[in-house]
């Protein structure tokens, strides 16, 4: 587990390109916020998740639990979802709008458009929608 990246993912570099691409500037990675969002639009108050769908427990074709070790993943991933929405929670409370794409929106059997997905993403951080949550279809 050593060699799982917790940044700077290719999901989350996919992201980011896009959305550069699309003319919104962010910051990454914010130390000071909880859960530490992978992009942060300041100037919209906004922030974003990219999360996997394995290390977040989504109900997805790319999710499945492992056959070894159960306990221990479904505490390790029971945690992992957990923390997300205790995150989530305290940057509402902030005042922070949460946006959430999961790695299924990007990749894999059901993943939609890529290019509508980045358009519906970029339109809720220029809008004052209080979340949104992006998946495969």
């Amino acid at each position: 587990m050593a060699a799982i990246r917790g940044a700077n993912t290719k999901p989350e570099l996919q992201v980011r390109r896009a959305l550069h691409a699309l003319g919104l500037r962010f910051r990454l990675h914010a130390k000071e916020l909880p859960g530490k969002p992978d992009l942060v639009f300041p100037r919209h108050r906004a922030v974003i998740f990219v999360h996997g769908c394995f290390w977040h427990g989504h109900d997805c074709h790319l999710f499945r639990m492992p056959a070894t070790r159960q306990e221990f993943w479904a505490d390790k991933i029971g945690r992992n979802v957990a923390n997300d929405a205790k995150a989530a929670a305290a940057l509402q409370a902030d005042g922070w709008r949460v946006g959430v794409i999961w790695e299924c929106a990007l990749k894999g059997r059901t993943k939609p458009d890529f290019g509508e997905t980045m358009q519906s993403l970029a339109l809720w951080v220029r809008s004052a929608e209080p979340s949104i949550t992006l998946r495969g279809k």
